[in-house]
């Protein structure tokens, strides 16, 4: 009986917070004394009311860093923003080299109970997001931004996957624009000189689960061969499908994918026949810049999705190229 008790640990789902001083040595180096005051005000008069407020419970207090749970994964990555922006506002004053500057990890994920104490991969994988965030930054798993986003107005960089030192599976992970506004105004981020565009999954209307890997597969071809025009940046089919059966605000996708331009379409079977359409749309401003349908028979899946994929590149790099032209002129 004693061996089964043993065993039946207790789990939870808990979103961890993992946060440490960056060039935390350094900083003691300099000025030990005024170092530990320094944190200990911060800990007092801006991470302790946070934790209030959003209802984070420290699990660990390190000497550069913290440990902390929150029920819900929202709680944790708003907390993070406030902290961050507390923590930025209270280094205005302070010069460069005695700054104390956070960076953190956040993850959602099964947690291990141990009196107060919490371990397992949900606390190891916070911790290694957390080195991997830059001075002030913060930087979320897949598992958080799943379920934040369309609940948190904040627009998020995808890093891809990382292989996490002791963790067998890579994490996607995701890292927090800082300002909201700035991405608004600069949707395109890191692709300024190239039209960029991201292809969403196209949607199944035929109600059969046998075409979902039809229309996954078309979506991945028009991907690949849209990839080989050199003149446009063509986002990778693991960010565009994180969309996958979710009803999309285009604009939001641009944002969150950084592109200008966004393919979507939808993919319809009667009998022997398919229909698929699709359309290309301004992600800033919404505007349609083309739509077209293909018809075709079954009998020769390979060839119709050739047929579209050219066709689709063929509408789409003219359209592209004229569009940009327009864009650049209108500015």
């Amino acid at each position: 009986m004693h061996d089964m008790a043993e065993e039946r640990v207790q789990r939870r789902l808990a979103a961890i917070l993992a946060a440490d001083v960056v060039g935390y040595s350094c900083l003691m180096e300099r000025d030990e004394a005024g170092t530990l005051v320094a944190i200990k005000s911060r800990r007092k008069d801006i991470l302790q009311p946070l934790l209030a407020k959003h209802n984070g419970r420290i699990v660990k207090l390190m000497g550069d860093g913290v440990l902390v749970e929150f029920a819900s994964a929202v709680n944790a990555v708003q907390c993070a923003v406030e902290l961050q922006n507390a923590m930025a506002a209270a280094n205005a004053d302070v010069p460069q080299d005695s700054r104390i500057v956070l960076r953190v990890g956040i993850n959602l994920g099964d947690v291990m109970v141990e009196g107060s104490d919490l371990y397992g991969d949900g606390v190891n994988i916070a911790a290694r997001l957390e080195t991997l965030a830059d001075a002030g930054s913060i930087v979320v798993s897949r598992t958080v931004f799943n379920h934040v986003r369309g609940k948190v107005k904040l627009g998020f960089d995808d890093l891809g996957e990382q292989q996490l030192k002791n963790i067998a599976e890579p994490v996607r992970i995701y890292r927090l624009r800082p300002d909201r506004e700035a991405a608004m105004a600069r949707p395109a981020l890191a692709l300024p000189d190239k039209p960029s565009i991201a292809v969403l999954p196209f949607t199944n209307m035929s109600g059969d689960p046998e075409q979902e890997y039809f229309s996954d597969g078309m979506v991945e071809d028009i991907i690949a061969a849209l990839s080989r025009v050199r003149s446009f940046f063509v986002i990778a089919r693991n960010s565009s499908f994180t969309y996958k059966g979710k009803a999309v605000n285009v604009k939001q996708v641009g944002l969150e994918l950084g592109v200008r331009y966004v393919l979507e379409g939808s993919v319809r079977k009667a009998g022997n026949r398919v229909r698929i359409t699709g359309q290309l749309i301004e992600a800033e401003s919404g505007k349609h810049v083309w739509a077209d349908r293909f018809d075709g028979s079954l009998e020769d899946v390979f060839e119709l999705q050739d047929g579209v994929t050219q066709s689709v590149v063929g509408a789409i790099a003219p359209k592209l190229q004229r569009a940009e032209i327009d864009r650049t002129s209108r500015k």
